[in-house]
């Protein structure tokens, strides 16, 4: 299906949101459903160590304090491998039947929202690609802001035009407002655009959001306009989950019994 890409006329949408939910207090009005928002993740391949049952590996709180443990969850499959990797080198038997596991970002999400009150529930912190967040340091920079770190996991938007509209693209019947956790996989839309729109290349800018501050938009924000988002996983996960489903089906196969 042959994409459509233009610039959408909902302005501002993101962006004020983002920092309105920063600036709120904790009162929650549920905008989109609780099941919409799931639909909106579910497709993001995310990748965490687990042992073979799926139970991931957890990080507890230090002997003799109380919290919540805490799972890693890597926006990159290679950046999990690295960890595993370290891991067996400096705890080789810690290492032992654990491996990378990818599962939907959307699973993390409802456990993360299930266990939320639960002084011994089991908490998730994103990783996200190193690259990526020194590349939206860099973005925040060249925007004129005085920033050393970037807190969260790094999201890119393209927006343009006299309006500073978000760039969107027609998916079946919907106008979706594209929102990337590669910088570089965006980049290929926007040269896309200008070759399409070359008088409106000058006025091209990528901007960076966060996963974490998006998710509380989606929870708290009364606008329908936010049903537009469209989360566009790396195409490296995606590659690396179609890899795995003809093993998995082959897993699944009844096997043959012994003969007698």
């Amino acid at each position: 299906m042959k994409s459509v890409i233009r610039w959408s006329a909902t302005v501002g949408l993101v962006g004020s949101a983002l920092l309105g939910s920063v600036l709120a207090g904790a009162v929650q009005v549920l905008a989109i459903p609780a099941d919409q928002i799931i639909q909106k993740l579910r497709p993001v391949p995310v990748f965490t160590i687990a042992n073979s049952q799926g139970a991931p590996l957890v990080a507890s709180p230090p002997s003799g304090q109380k919290g919540p443990s805490v799972a890693g969850v890597f926006i990159s499959q290679k950046d999990a491998q690295a960890f595993l990797d370290g891991l067996k080198t400096r705890n080789p038997e810690l290492a032992k039947g654990v491996q990378v596991v990818p599962v939907s970002l959307a699973e993390v999400y409802q456990l993360n929202e299930s266990n939320k009150g639960k002084p011994e529930g089991l908490g998730f912190a994103y990783v996200p690609s190193r690259q990526q967040v020194d590349t939206a340091v860099n973005l925040l920079k060249q925007g004129g802001q005085q920033v050393q770190q970037f807190n969260g996991t790094p999201l890119f938007v393209a927006r343009g035009g006299k309006d500073k509209g978000y760039l969107t693209i027609q998916q079946g019947n919907q106008q979706v407002i594209p929102m990337f956790f590669k910088k570089e996989e965006l980049q290929g839309l926007v040269d896309r655009f200008k070759q399409q729109q070359p008088n409106l290349a000058s006025s091209l800018e990528i901007q960076v959001l966060n996963l974490e501050g998006l998710v509380q938009v989606l929870q708290t924000k009364n606008d329908p306009q936010l049903n537009q988002i469209m989360l566009v996983p790396p195409e490296e996960s995606i590659q690396f989950v179609r890899a795995l489903a003809p093993q998995q089906q082959n897993q699944a196969k009844p096997q043959p019994a012994p003969k007698k």
